[in-house]
Formats: structure tokens, C-alpha cells, sequence
């Protein structure tokens, strides 16, 4: 094969998933030397078994399971990539992909990335036993090299968070936004703080669009810099209202966040919705077990974990592989007791 040839090979290959048959022309070997190449096997010279290991290194090429013999046809597997186990999001999403995957016949492995000492070999790991990976994955640059070869599915990507070759599902808050923003609006509401837990003293993208939606409505909006996404970082946020002067509402970066400060006000004295109104956003379980019941810009777990999953599979079709594409999902302003 000319060096011509062998570039354009490799260009093609990296558009997409590589394939065995990719591997054996840029080596310029049959499909039979690629797979003893790769799984190790007698047969071939160390020279050429060199080459195809180079080759298969160039094209990201990482065989399936069923070729290495470690997986029937039947059991097909997905990983699912979560940020955090303890923060109640991410057990209810998994819940969903589980219930949904099952569904169709696929097994699940799950990791936690962010307890991991050493996200990489993690990722890298649950490559090697699961035909393709999906969850919450952050910026290609922390996956990239770890997942490269598969079929990957990101949900809620950052802006520049996708590879050509991913697909993603994206959630949109915008339109619950200015639902929201208008029915506060509606019963009076002026003065709004807004909860931010994405960073410290640096306001949030999620942070802003709030924002941008309040103040559409005409009303003022202060940020309050929690520094975290968990209940007491919520209820933190809560005491330095109480005692610089309650707004009319607060709008929370996440459930979690307005679960800790509607417990606060509370414990305090202060009547929600009649001193203070709080939303929150995700939707979660959690916030149904208040008193009162939280308001939310809820996310619909099932409708995101059966697009995701369809994605990967789809992308897995051996006759009819799917291109990579980007779906979306929007909030929706759920109305509860809290505001």
C-alpha cells in the first residue's frame, strides 16, 4: 500500500469507530492476522503482528467483546459514566438507563468518576468490558483518550464537550426558565436570589441563564455564591439571606441546593411561599418529601436515558451503524407548594 493510500485509510478510519477491516489494510494483512495480532495468537511474525499492533494504535481500534470471546451475542453490555453517587441526581438517573436498558436486553456497568483516584484507568477499565460508554463525561479532553475507539454517549455536554464521532443528548432549560420567570413575576415577585453551586465567586453558565430569564420579568436578581451542589451548601445559602435581608425568592442551581434552604427557612420560622419563594431545578423525588412540596424545573430521567441508550445502539449496529447526532430535552416548570 502507498503512503497515499495508507493516510487516506487512517483519515477515514478516525471519522468514525475503527474497524478489523480498517486495521488489516493499513497494516496490509488479512482479518485472520489481525485478530491473532491483537488476541496474541501463533501464526504470525513478530514483525508483522509489530506492524498491526501500530496500526490498530494509529486507528484508536479497540476490538469488540465478541471478537476477544468474552461476551455472547446476547448479553450485550453498556457503561454508564456518573459524576457522583451521593448527590440524588445521578442514583435516579441510573435507575432510569438500568430500567430502560434492561428493557431491551442490555446489562449495565456502572462507575462513580468523581471518587476515582485515577479517572483514566477507570475509564480505560470499563472500556474493556462494555460495547459502549455513556453518561455524564464532561469535556472530550478528560475522556478522549481513555474511551477512543467507542461508541460514546455524552449527556448534557459542555458547549465544546463533543467529538465528531460522539453523540449526545443535551438538556435545555430556557423554555421552563421563562415559564418560571413569568409566574413569578405573575404573584408579585421582585427581588430574586439566585443560589449558584456550579463555583465560588464566578457565576455559573446555569447560573446566568437564570438570570437572563429574571430579569426578562423585570426583576433584580443577587447571586449567592455557595460554592457546592449538596443540602448544606443549601442551607449555608439559606442563614447568609436570612440575616442580610430576605429576597422575594430564591432560585436554586439544583434541588439539592433548594431542598437545604426551604429545610432552613423553615426551622427558622420563615413561611414558604408567603416570605420567601424557592425553586429549584432537576426535578428530583427529594424535593416531593418537603412540606411544602419544592417547585422545579424537572427533567424527564426516562425520555433522557431511552435516547441515550437508543443512541449507543443504534451507533452499534453492525449492518446499519447510526451517525452521530445530538438530541435534546427540555425542562419542564413543575408548580408546587414552594412557590
Amino acid at each position: 500500500m502507498s503512503a497515499g493510500q495508507d493516510e487516506r485509510v487512517v483519515r477515514r478510519a478516525r471519522r468514525a469507530s475503527a474497524t478489523i477491516e480498517d486495521v488489516a489494510q493499513a497494516a496490509g494483512v488479512s482479518r485472520q492476522t489481525v485478530t491473532r495480532a491483537m488476541n496474541a495468537m501463533d501464526g504470525i511474525s513478530q514483525v508483522t503482528k509489530a506492524r498491526v499492533l501500530a496500526a490498530a494504535k494509529e486507528l484508536h481500534y479497540r476490538p469488540s467483546r465478541f471478537g476477544r470471546g468474552l461476551a455472547r451475542a446476547t448479553h450485550d453490555t453498556l457503561g454508564l459514566v456518573v459524576s457522583d453517587l451521593t448527590n440524588p441526581y445521578y442514583p435516579e438517573f441510573a435507575a432510569a438507563t438500568v430500567r430502560y436498558a434492561g428493557e431491551l436486553g442490555w446489562n449495565v456497568v456502572l462507575v462513580d468518576t468523581v471518587h476515582a483516584t485515577d479517572r483514566d484507568r477507570v475509564l480505560g477499565d470499563l472500556a474493556s468490558q462494555v460495547d459502549a460508554v455513556l453518561g455524564y463525561l464532561g469535556d472530550s479532553d478528560v475522556w478522549a483518550d481513555a474511551l477512543a475507539g467507542m461508541t460514546v454517549v455524552s449527556i448534557d455536554p459542555p458547549a465544546a464537550g463533543l467529538l465528531p464521532t460522539t453523540s449526545g443528548v443535551s438538556l435545555d432549560p430556557r423554555p421552563a426558565l421563562r415559564e418560571a420567570a413569568a409566574h413569578l413575576a405573575a404573584v408579585g415577585v421582585r427581588d430574586v436570589a439566585v443560589v449558584d453551586g456550579d463555583r465560588e465567586r464566578e457565576v455559573s453558565t446555569r447560573a446566568a441563564i437564570i438570570a437572563s430569564a429574571l430579569r426578562a420579568e423585570g426583576m433584580d436578581v443577587r447571586f449567592v455564591f455557595a460554592g457546592a451542589q449538596d443540602v448544606e451548601a443549601g442551607r449555608w445559602a439559606a442563614r447568609e439571606l436570612i440575616a442580610g435581608g430576605l429576597p422575594d425568592a430564591v432560585f436554586a442551581w439544583n434541588d439539592i441546593l433548594a431542598v437545604g434552604a426551604l429545610a432552613t427557612f423553615t426551622e427558622q420560622g420563615i413561611s414558604v411561599p408567603d416570605e420567601v419563594r424557592v425553586v429549584g431545578i432537576d426535578g428530583l423525588s427529594l424535593g416531593t418529601f418537603m412540606t411544602p412540596q419544592l417547585t422545579t424545573l424537572a427533567v424527564d430521567m426516562a425520555e433522557v436515558a431511552r435516547l441515550a441508550v437508543d443512541l449507543a445502539v443504534a451507533a452499534l449496529d453492525p449492518h446499519h451503524p447510526a451517525e452521530p447526532e445530538v438530541r435534546w430535552v427540555e425542562h419542564v416548570f413543575t408548580r408546587r407548594g414552594s412557590a
